[in-house]
């Protein structure tokens, strides 16, 4: 089961090779996605990293949530899945009495 990371505070010169090769310490990266300012094509200072396992994903947030990368102190944090919603809020008459 692939688990998903919250990484804030990149520097806008970082590169989706450079995420790759840290994380890859923590263990296998399935899936990346370093967010670009559309303007400018830098690192708008966040990404998104998938982890083959819970455990590897529990590994790169000890590594490396809190750790600095170059002049800036890494947040890395767990992404919870989506729960489902069936029983929960449900259509009704917006909110109106009746």
């Amino acid at each position: 089961m692939e688990v998903r990371l919250y990484v804030r505070n990149l520097s806008h010169t970082i590169t989706e090779a450079d995420l790759q090769t840290l994380f890859a310490k923590a263990g296998q990266v399935t899936g990346l996605a370093l967010i670009k300012d559309r303007d400018t094509d830098d690192a708008r200072s966040f990404a998104f990293i998938e982890m083959r396992t819970p455990a590897e994903a529990e590994n790169a947030i000890k590594m490396f949530n809190g750790s600095h990368l170059g002049n800036h102190k890494l947040k890395v944090q767990l992404i919870k899945p989506h729960e489902d919603r069936s029983s929960g809020f449900r259509r009704g008459n917006g909110g109106k009495n009746q």
